[in-house]
């Protein structure tokens, strides 16, 4: 009997003594060979980096009214290793903030994750309710949302930002490397339960840099309320407008109809959003004149008092093209050829010039290129190279036909002859704090004495011409109609859709503004002289009452 109790102590003895064998090669594997790993993976249990978002700059128009700023708002984050009821806690989560329980519950489910998003960017007073009921496994950090105080004012302009604070559309995208700063770090330190013991600064948030446009606000908010009328009035599809100082090309105001509210820009149709004055296309029509006889003037073939005889239609190639309106045959000046809008006279002088001068001054004067302009997506608009022209392109490009631009770019091609024969790059950015303004990049394309010769037309085309309902009392103003037909996409036209539009100078003896209004598809009515010209007068008469411009106009 006694030997049998020895057996069973040694045996006992034995695997008490391999068990430790195996313990002792278990712990001299883990603190030899893996401590090194094993550290690692023990710091990142315990600790947990944390993003800090740096303050995004604001926006300011030239008055000093922000137009766009960051917002106090929370992101609420999980920890599901720590969540012990996930579908309670859901419940709970989703009615305090208003978001779906059935979406919420698998992301505070899963104790896979250390770290989930339940909201970023929530309300604030939302979140402090729910952070006032003390959740084990839920977290906060406060975090900027982007804010528009001016709702739809300036939306296409602005653009927006994303939930990480990045810009996605407008100047918010344009600008996003001088506003967005430089985020930081911290890391939390955490005991085996997953609290929070300890925090580690490691790198502080720089906040981004405030821009100053060019924009005013009250030009803006002025320009689209007379472009919703215009565009309720004509029953129309869209409408534009841009307001140009034209001694700096800096725009004042930059406007589409319909708009959107920026602060709901995830809800807005895509197409409300563009801004159609930099990224759309447009033949222009009648405006365009201006370049033919700018041409024709400064190349030394005629002067603004010669005369020309002029049909009413002309063979050009395989087309017969004619004046709007019909007449008989006329003897026009080139100042009258202007006032009159005359698609004949147009002509006749672009065939003085031929194609390849016409091509280069039509270059001269920006078309075919982006302008430039401190916003994203621009255009560059659709110029037919001289060696693709055929039989019928002189018939067409002189009048603003087979030609697209952007309304920018007609902008600063009127704003260079009010600019006495200087071209400014149109800018929206007046500055950057911490940075040098930019520089204006200006060019010669007119002489002054050509300029001055294409002013006196223009105030012509105003006084006695199509652009009567342009007239301001008490100012001189310059100006040119624009009626074109839409292209379809068969390479023809579209029947029944027109693009009206004006372009106008004021003070003329001294310019200060020009004003560019198109109206997109109107209906009852297509002439520029009679859609878009009203809308012109309206922006034009309340800017120069808003910047106190005296009037110029002799009694």
């Amino acid at each position: 009997m006694s030997r049998l109790v020895n057996r069973r102590i040694r045996v006992f003895l034995a695997l008490l003594a391999a068990c430790f064998g195996v313990l002792f090669l278990r712990a001299a594997w883990l603190q030899g060979i893996r401590a090194t790993s094993l550290s690692r993976l023990g710091q990142t249990q315990h600790r947990e980096q944390v993003t800090l978002p740096a303050g995004r700059g604001t926006i300011f128009d030239r008055t000093g009214l922000r137009l766009a700023l960051g917002e106090q708002a929370m992101t609420v984050y999980a920890d599901p290793m720590q969540i012990r009821r996930p579908r309670s806690v859901a419940d709970e989560v989703a009615r305090r903030l208003g978001l779906d329980p059935d979406a919420l519950y698998p992301k505070l489910a899963d104790r896979s994750r250390g770290f989930v998003y339940v909201a970023r960017q929530a309300d604030p007073a939302r979140t402090a309710v729910l952070r006032r009921e003390r959740i084990p496994g839920l977290g906060f950090l406060p975090e900027e949302r982007r804010f528009y105080p001016q709702g739809s004012v300036a939306a296409q302009v602005l653009g927006y930002v994303g939930v990480d604070d990045t810009g996605l559309a407008g100047l918010e995208l344009q600008l996003d490397k001088d506003l967005a700063g430089k985020a930081g770090h911290q890391t939390l330190v955490k005991d085996p339960s997953g609290r929070v013991i300890d925090v580690i600064g490691d790198r502080p948030e720089v906040a981004g840099r405030d821009v100053t446009l060019t924009l005013d606000h009250t030009i803006q908010a002025n320009a689209e309320q007379i472009l919703r009328e215009t565009v309720h009035k004509w029953r129309a599809k869209s409408a534009t407008a841009i307001v140009l100082d034209p001694r700096t090309g800096s725009i004042l105001a930059m406007a589409v109809a319909p708009g959107y509210n920026a602060n709901l820009y995830p809800v807005a149709p895509n197409a409300l959003q563009r801004n159609r004055t930099v990224t759309d296309t447009y033949e222009p029509g009648s405006t365009f004149k201006l370049v033919t006889v700018a041409a024709a003037l400064s190349d030394h073939l005629v002067s603004p008092s010669s005369e020309f005889t002029l049909p009413y239609s002309l063979q050009v190639s395989d087309r017969v093209i004619h004046d709007a309106e019909p007449r008989g045959t006329v003897r026009y000046t080139v100042a009258q050829i202007l006032a009159h809008s005359s698609n004949i006279g147009a002509i006749t002088l672009a065939k003085l010039l031929g194609r390849d001068r016409l091509s280069s001054w039509i270059s001269r004067f920006g078309f075919g290129r982006a302008t430039g302009i401190d916003f994203p997506g621009e255009s560059s608009g659709i110029v037919l190279p001289a060696d693709k022209w055929s039989g019928s392109t002189i018939g067409n490009l002189p009048i603003g036909q087979g030609i697209a631009v952007t309304p920018v770019q007609m902008a600063a091609a009127y704003a260079s002859v009010a600019n006495r024969g200087l071209w400014s790059r149109p800018h929206l950015v007046a500055r950057v704090a911490g940075g040098a303004r930019p520089s204006l990049n200006r060019r010669r394309i007119l002489s002054p004495a050509v300029s001055r010769s294409l002013m006196t037309m223009l105030k012509d085309v105003v006084a006695e011409g199509t652009g009567m309902y342009a007239a301001i009392p008490g100012y001189q103003v310059a100006g040119k109609t624009g009626t074109a037909q839409k292209p379809d996409s068969h390479g023809g036209y579209a029947t029944g859709e027109y693009v009206a539009s004006f372009v106008g100078i004021v003070p003329a003896s001294r310019p200060r503004l020009v004003v560019l209004v198109t109206v997109d598809e109107p209906h009852g009515a297509i002439w520029g002289g009679l859609v878009a010209a009203p809308a012109f007068q309206q922006i034009a008469s309340f800017d120069l009452r808003y910047l106190e411009i005296p009037p110029d106009a002799r009694t």
